[in-house]
């Protein structure tokens, strides 16, 4: 029975375009995006800055600014409901209560002229409808959950008496008040230092194992996707262009551009100290090149690559790739 639910797709995003109409033109933020979540699962979306990761996310919520930005067509489905199509009211309880989103700024993300315990205990007044005195009881249940240590003082504490970690952590904590089925993880290592993003990774695979709750985490390392995923989809130019186990990702890249992402990865056994490197920068999004997006980086580019986008072609059962190596 365990078996068959983690098999089961809890989240399906398909054909997902996000635009942002500007004065320098329109951005193609994400331009195509595909893929599933499975229950139980952490699903890595990876790549460099500027490829449409946080945009995805944002997206799947509804939580895109417009204007500028406007969802052109697209379907994230959950749980069978199309996020996309259901009224204010569904939103507002999949929001936070279905679906919770840590930020990647803490400092941005947080109140600062409230408490961290007001913050957490009006969100599960507002979702869980319980009095102040059960709301703050669960709140310190919480901050202790997430190993943060004199709870009695950091719930009184406001944002700016918090270090960093302790910030991300209250972030997570608050995210998960109303115990969501799915949390999805924007960057929440990216403003901490190296010790830090150890202690909140093993934080987030403790509570993926003891909630089991779905995972989308978001990021441009693939150390850390190495560290916490089970699949990964690797984007660029706004596509998803590899989707496959972490494992397969990591030892059997199939797309050049997850390949390049991957030699980029500091190897000891190397015995060299320089770093190797992309050549070239990412697609400018309002005149992204024709055919495939990475082909004006890849040594491997081909005649076709610049006139015609290559279609998703299964590799294996859960390996697929975009890419016109492999007809």
């Amino acid at each position: 029975m365990h078996k068959n639910i983690m098999n089961e797709t809890i989240l399906r995003v398909k054909n997902l375009r996000t635009y942002f109409y500007t004065t320098r033109g329109i951005v193609k933020a994400v331009n195509n995006v595909n893929f599933e979540l499975k229950h139980g699962e952490c699903l890595c979306l990876v790549g460099e800055s500027g490829c449409g990761k946080s945009v995805t996310a944002l997206s799947i919520l509804r939580l895109i600014d417009s204007p500028p930005g406007k969802i052109i067509c697209g379907q994230a489905s959950y749980n069978g409901t199309d996020i996309f199509k259901c009224s204010i009211k569904q939103l507002r309880h999949i929001r936070g209560k279905d679906i919770a989103m840590v930020f990647q700024e803490a400092q941005s993300a947080l109140n600062p002229v409230l408490t961290i315990g007001d913050q957490i205990i009006e969100q599960i007044e507002i979702h869980q409808h319980v009095d102040k005195k059960e709301a703050r009881n669960r709140t310190r249940a919480l901050l202790e959950e997430m190993g943060i240590p004199s709870v009695e003082r950091i719930i009184d504490s406001y944002p700016h008496q918090l270090s960093g970690g302790m910030k991300q952590r209250a972030l997570i904590a608050m995210s998960l008040s109303c115990d969501p089925q799915i949390l999805i993880a924007d960057e929440p290592t990216t403003a901490v230092d190296v010790t830090i993003q150890a202690q909140i990774i093993d934080v987030l695979r403790q509570l993926k194992a003891r909630r089991n709750m779905s995972l989308l985490f978001i990021t441009h390392d693939l150390a850390i996707v190495d560290e916490i995923g089970d699949r990964a989809v690797v984007m660029y130019g706004g596509r998803d262009v590899e989707t496959a186990p972490v494992n397969e990702i990591i030892t059997h890249p199939k797309h050049p551009y997850t390949a390049g992402l991957i030699a980029c990865l500091p190897n000891i056994s190397k015995g060299t100290s320089r770093l190797e490197s992309i050549p070239g920068n990412t697609p400018n999004p309002v005149a992204l090149p024709a055919g495939c997006t990475f082909h004006p980086r890849c040594g491997k580019s081909m005649d076709i690559c610049r006139k015609e986008v290559p279609l998703p072609v299964t590799i294996s059962n859960n390996h697929k790739v975009s890419c016109h190596l492999y007809p």
